[in-house]
């Protein structure tokens, strides 16, 4: 009846011969088991019964579904010994293709009987016929069939070597036990000595199969039983190549030729030199970052980067400058080694590789004896007790190498000369500093109501040489001047209060009101004045000198309104305080609202200024009114300067004089017998914060003004830039200066830094780009690559997006710009976008941008979301898409580039496209997956490729997460037909194994190639 209704639905008559032909295979399909009996019966050679049994079985059923290899093995292994007959017509199977692999090695791992030798050896005999050239061309799931069935493959030869291993100890069977183990052992070496079986293999591990480790301990038990034979030893090897397949990827070779690593150098002297207050783990992730990137052995990355803390001791400019140096030598990187120590080293001990690193700087004593001459001490002694205190070098290596430094020095030429005899060097006070501000830190915290008079005895301690700028530097390199500053900022709000002050105190409370406001001046100066600003004042009232700071005082960079409501405060205060100017003898002290002072004195000056201007007031009565103004309180002589710096900016050329005049008259100190205390001290700080405020507005009206001289330093790294010539010519020459040397100065670093805010990101970018493809010496590109990374990291995000958002894309875009792309300098560039795009991704997401990058204007950033529209309704298409079961034929062998093309692990990891550096690496894979797929080739292509091989390189294996996450899964098919590409270890590299998606990919390409 089954054949009836068959014929019933066919549209026409069939031959009578189709039905008896249906009954027949049904009989046949059953009885696969017959049909081998009777060939055998028959003796039919191999090549007959493949043809008969053609005939016997419809074409419509695959020989591997109903189990052929299974099927024949089991009869060949019915008795003691194999049948030969039977094992013939398996052998033709295979080479015929009529079998796939993957059955022959499930159906080969069934089989458990080890007793019957013969049929273990001709098992083994059959993997030879094709275990060193496993292949699978089919779809996505057969090549992970073939994984797991590999891996049984394997798990069943160590079931096989772990049963004789253990028949060895019967002497009995010694002999036979041990030939057999042998041919085991060897099959095992032979399957693992392919790197695209073990990539097979590590893709089945992964799909959750861990019967290979139960094996792997089995026969590691009975390894004993081998003595020390060179069975063991051959087990041992086999063992151990198993164990380390999952880490087959991240064996990764270190750089030995080269002695000298410019990158790490400029990130450290970018850090030392503008950076100091940053905080260590950024700087921590960046060299490390630096170190995997370049490959560089440990010893010689701890020496770079001291190298680079010797060389910044050396060429920095004196004062302040010199002290934050010493500061960031002596007390930051030693912390900075420490969070080092913290990273995985392998079996290394990173104490040995500080060592190391120290043994190789002691050769370097011309560098040593210049900062020695510099800092007029043994920098290398105190750096390296400062190391052992960390625990990063042990005492008995501290003194060996204290030791040799100290017979070096006894050849080099003496320091101490008579001049500088006296002069205490800076190492050791920067180091002694240190513990002072954690006292004084302490003693800040008191109640300032209790004892003022005490309070001020240490604050004008604090003032005296250099003491303030060696506490600050030492607070800023260990990560405190943040808590400084607010507890100054808190004095300052303390010295608001004055019921019922008495007039002993009135004159402690002017001062610790303007020492308070002078040092937070300074302070910001120095450092920034982000080190200052609360995070978020949870009262919501923002203390005065925070309000004063952001609007009212002058920075680089920023531009102030003279007429803006700050300036302009209630009349009668201001016409309290003109009067008072006027005419009192000196400044009253009691009872005074300082802040209040403060923020009149604008108002108050441009009274004085119009009276003066118009013949109201003369010359002498002006001189009598600054000198109220700076005499007593120096805070006030500072806001009246930061207005009139303001003010004089909006005027003409014509009306200047009487405003520069009154700067130049506030600027000069009163040397009175009727100060305040500590008067030099603070005038000391005042005429350095009046400098750095006026050093703008007196370069763009060409007037000078005699600041008396401190002894702090003028202001260093200021007004870099060579006048009259074109910004363009000064970039190109300091970086042709920069790469002819082969290391980034400090001084450079500040060029490149006002060129960064003076030029845009874009431009700066753009420009550095077409100097790297210039450049044709082989080595002279690496170099220029090396530091360029340094250089991009000033503002290393923002740069990265412009370099792969714009950049790269018009190159690989316009095919009349593709022959800049030739090697060597396109492989230079590609080399730095995979730095760039991997430093951007893995610090984006945990470092808030620096207030030096925040002040950047971003006029020249777009808006990368509509930049790159992605259709923002993707992700759910493509869950769709992978939810029905024609992945398979829909997704990866798709010839037709269809909107699954765009398919990567980013979406099925769901991450954020409204992230701009993600938006713009996931629009580059896009467009690199459509120029690999392209029909025509050209160096845009090999550039691709280069770009492709730099990030393989650079990885850190098994990293969900990376950069490669944006490539579209249909990629990595067409990156294996590159010749440098295809590799198991590649593919294994680009794809994301912990999607089950991503094994299937990684599956099909390795099986194959």
């Amino acid at each position: 009846s089954h054949t009836h209704h068959i014929c019933t639905l066919s549209p026409w008559p069939r031959p009578p011969r189709l039905e008896l032909s249906v009954r027949r295979v049904t009989m046949k399909v059953v009885n696969l088991k017959q049909a081998i009996l009777q060939a055998w019966k028959e003796r039919w050679s191999d090549y007959q019964w493949a043809i008969n049994m053609k005939r016997f079985f419809p074409r419509g059923a695959t020989w591997d579904i109903l189990n052929l290899a299974e099927a024949l093995l089991e009869q060949a292994m019915i008795g003691p010994s194999p049948n030969p007959l039977i094992l013939s017509y398996l052998k033709y199977a295979i080479s015929s293709q009529m079998v796939s692999y993957s059955t022959v090695l499930m159906a080969i791992s069934k089989f458990d009987d080890f007793s019957r030798d013969l049929c273990v050896q001709s098992l083994l005999e059959i993997m030879d016929m094709f275990c060193d050239r496993l292949s699978c061309h089919g779809k996505a799931e057969e090549c992970i069939s073939l994984c797991r069935a590999l891996l049984s493959a394997l798990t069943w030869l160590l079931r096989c070597a772990t049963f004789y291993a253990e028949k060895v100890k019967d002497p009995l069977e010694q002999a036979a036990a041990e030939n057999q183990l042998k041919m085991c052992l060897e099959r095992l070496e032979k399957v693992l000595s392919s790197t695209k079986n073990r990539a097979l293999i590590h893709i089945a591990k992964l799909e959750g199969d861990l019967t290979v480790e139960q094996s792997l301990v089995k026969l590691g038990e009975n390894l004993n039983n081998l003595g020390s034979s060179p069975l063991r030893s051959q087990a041992d090897d086999c063992v151990s190549l198993i164990k380390s397949i999952p880490t087959m990827l991240s064996v990764h070779s270190e750089q030995l030729n080269k002695t000298g690593f410019p990158t790490v150098h400029a990130v450290v002297l970018l850090e030392g030199t503008m950076n100091l207050t940053g905080e260590t783990q950024p700087l921590v992730e960046q060299l490390m970052m630096v170190k995997r990137m370049q490959r560089i052995p440990s010893p010689l990355f701890v020496l770079e980067i001291w190298k680079a803390c010797f060389v910044g001791l050396i060429e920095c400019p004196e004062g302040t400058e010199e002290l934050k140096w010493t500061a960031f030598t002596f007390l930051k990187m030693p912390q900075v080694l420490v969070k080092l120590k913290k990273y995985p080293q392998g079996d290394k001990d990173f104490t040995e590789d500080v060592n190391s690193a120290f043994e190789f700087l002691l050769k370097l004593t011309p560098l040593l004896d210049k900062a020695d001459q510099r800092c007029n001490c043994n920098c290398m002694s105190l750096l390296l007790q400062e190391c052992s205190k960390q625990g990063l070098l042990s005492e008995a290596n501290m003194n060996n190498l204290i030791d040799k430094r100290a017979a070096d020095k006894e050849n080099s030429p003496s320091l101490k000369s008579a001049e500088n005899a006296n002069i205490q060097p800076n190492p050791g006070l920067i180091l002694r500093a240190e513990p002072t501000v954690t006292n004084i830190l302490k003693t800040m915290d008191a109640d300032h109501s209790k004892s003022p008079e005490g309070l001020l005895g240490v604050l004008g301690h604090m003032l005296s040489g250099k003491s303030l700028d060696l506490l600050l530097a030492a607070a800023a390199a260990t990560g405190k001047l943040k808590s400084f500053a607010r507890k100054f900022v808190k004095l300052n709000e303390f010295t608001k209060q004055i019921t019922g002050e008495i007039s002993k105190s009135g004159p402690v409370r002017a001062l610790l009101f303007d020492i308070s406001f002078l040092m937070l001046c300074h302070v910001a100066q120095t450092y920034g004045s982000e080190v200052i600003l609360s995070d978020s004042n949870p009262s919501g009232e923002v203390p005065f000198f925070e309000t004063w700071m952001l609007t009212c005082m002058p920075e680089e960079g920023k531009i102030l309104n003279p007429d803006h409501p700050c300036f302009r405060p209630d009349s009668t205060k201001v016409e309290s305080l003109v009067a008072l100017l006027n005419n009192s003898s000196e400044m009253k002290l009691v009872q005074m609202k300082w802040h209040e002072v403060c923020l009149s004195i604008s108002a108050a000056i441009l009274e004085i200024l119009n009276a003066w201007e118009n013949g109201v007031l003369t010359f002498e009565s002006i001189q009598k009114i600054t000198e109220n103004i700076k005499g007593k309180v120096c805070s006030m002589a500072v806001c009246a300067v930061a207005w009139l710096v303001a003010h004089v900016r909006m005027l003409g050329l014509d009306e200047r004089e009487k405003s520069l005049q009154m700067i130049r008259q506030l600027a000069t100190p009163l040397y009175g017998e009727n100060t305040l205390q500590f008067y030099n001290e603070r005038v000391v700080i005042m005429s350095s914060i009046l400098e750095h405020m006026c050093a703008d507005v007196l370069q763009q009206t060409a007037t000078q003004i005699k600041f008396p001289s401190t002894g702090m330093d003028t202001i260093p790294y200021w007004n870099l830039l060579p006048p009259k010539k074109p910004i363009k010519e000064v970039l190109t020459s300091v970086f042709t200066k920069v790469l002819e040397k082969g290391w980034v100065d400090s001084r450079s670093i500040h060029i490149f830094d006002t060129l960064l805010h003076m030029g845009g990101v874009y431009w700066f970018c753009n420009n550095l780009v077409k100097e790297l493809l210039k450049e044709t010496r082989k080595e002279h590109t690496l170099r220029a690559v090396e530091l360029l990374y340094a250089i991009f990291c000033l503002d290393m995000h923002q740069l990265t997006l412009t370099l792969l958002g714009h950049i790269l894309p018009n190159l690989l875009t316009d095919s009349s710009k593709w022959h800049t792309l030739m090697d060597p300098p396109g492989k230079a560039l590609a080399k730095l976008s995979v730095w760039c795009a991997l430093s951007s991704y893995s610090s984006h997401s945990k470092v808030q941008a620096s207030a030096r990058q925040k002040k950047r204007h971003r006029e020249d950033i777009e808006d990368y979301i509509s930049l790159f529209p992605l259709d923002d309704t993707q992700p759910s298409k493509l869950m769709r898409l992978l939810s029905s079961n024609e992945e398979d034929s829909n997704i990866l062998s798709s010839p037709n580039r269809s909107m699954s093309s765009s398919l990567s692990a980013s979406q099925l990891h769901t991450v954020s496209m409204r992230d701009p550096l993600n938006r713009v690496l996931a629009n580059l894979f896009l467009l690199i997956s459509s120029i690999l797929g392209a029909k025509t080739a050209g160096t845009h292509t090999q550039f691709v490729q280069w770009f492709m091989e730099e990030c393989v390189e650079c990885l850190e294996q098994g990293s969900r997460g990376s950069i490669l996450q944006f490539m579209p899964f249909t990629m990595v098919s067409e990156l294996v037909k590159v010749s440098t590409m295809s590799s198991p270890k590649i593919v294994l590299a680009i794809t994301d194994l912990s999607l089950p998606l991503g094994r299937r990919v990684a599956a099909k390409a390795i099986a194959a190639l």
